[in-house]
């Protein structure tokens, strides 16, 4: 993988997704923010992590709505689709453009739907998604053409004032003064399950810290672990999110870490750059 620009959102599970900080539930569920500034035993922060999810859920009847159960081509190598992968990246470069800070210009075959899978994944799940100026963009830059109106309609609905107000937010997606709001998203691999010419289905492993960093707040920088599915569809020239999915894990044993303090927390988003992933 090599290095690059950061800018990502949560996915949905039938919800849109993309906050910069927590994840979220599903739109008729509770919109609880966490607090406590270190998270308990096993049990508690899967409870927590369930509660917190502020974006990654709210558009179900996008991500899977539109899933088609169509035909699927086989994958280059022949083989079965779900076979495990390679744990090693091929070290190829997976793009050599940019729109907008996002990656573009994967290749058209499978290894390149892995990789937009990989970087969609990041920019989906950012702090970006819920800045209105910034979303449009991200939605325009990300999915297919044919889907763009109808996901900037609900996007703009479900992060309404309102809601960016219960995550401590401005209208305009901002933190309040001296708190830093954290979005970051890293995938662990990605698994391709339904390959064909002009379409891949691609599961992304992912781990991230979401949360407000900063005096006060009541949405302490947490990590999390979640599985998100991407339908991609090759379109104009690139490969294009359809619809999208997200589920909590697999997720390992919270290891018994020293939590930093907010300002090392705020100063560690500055500081580090994220990634351009390549399969």
């Amino acid at each position: 993988m090599s290095l690059g620009d950061e800018h990502g959102a949560r996915g949905d599970d039938g919800g849109y997704g993309g906050t910069g900080q927590t994840r979220t539930r599903l739109p008729d569920s509770p919109g609880d923010v966490y607090g406590g500034a270190r998270r308990g035993g096993r049990s508690s922060s899967r409870s927590l992590v369930t509660v917190v999810g502020v974006v990654v859920l709210l558009i179900a009847a996008i991500a899977f709505a539109n899933r088609g159960g169509g035909d699927s081509g086989s994958d280059e190598s022949g083989g079965d689709k779900t076979k495990s992968a390679p744990t090693a990246a091929t070290g190829d470069q997976p793009v050599e453009t940019k729109a907008g800070g996002i990656p573009s210009g994967f290749s058209h075959n499978q290894q390149g739907a892995e990789s937009a899978a990989a970087n969609y994944s990041v920019v989906l799940v950012s702090a970006d998604i819920l800045k209105p100026a910034r979303r449009g963009e991200i939605v325009q830059q990300v999915f297919v053409a044919d889907k763009v109106a109808a996901l900037q309609a609900k996007l703009d609905k479900a992060y309404s004032k309102e809601f960016l107000s219960n995550v401590g937010l401005d209208e305009n997606g901002d933190a309040a003064a001296g708190q830093t709001y954290v979005s970051r998203t890293m995938p662990v691999g990605t698994k391709v399950t339904d390959h064909s010419a002009d379409a891949a289905t691609v599961e992304v492993w992912c781990t991230g810290v979401f949360g407000t960093a900063g005096d006060d707040s009541k949405n302490p920088v947490s990590n999390d672990w979640f599985t998100m599915t991407l339908q991609l569809r090759w379109a104009d020239g690139d490969w294009k999110v359809d619809s999208f999915s997200q589920k909590d894990g697999p997720a390992p044993v919270n290891g018994d870490n020293t939590v930093s303090p907010s300002d090392e927390i705020s100063k560690a988003v500055e500081e580090f750059g994220g990634f351009t992933y390549a399969r």
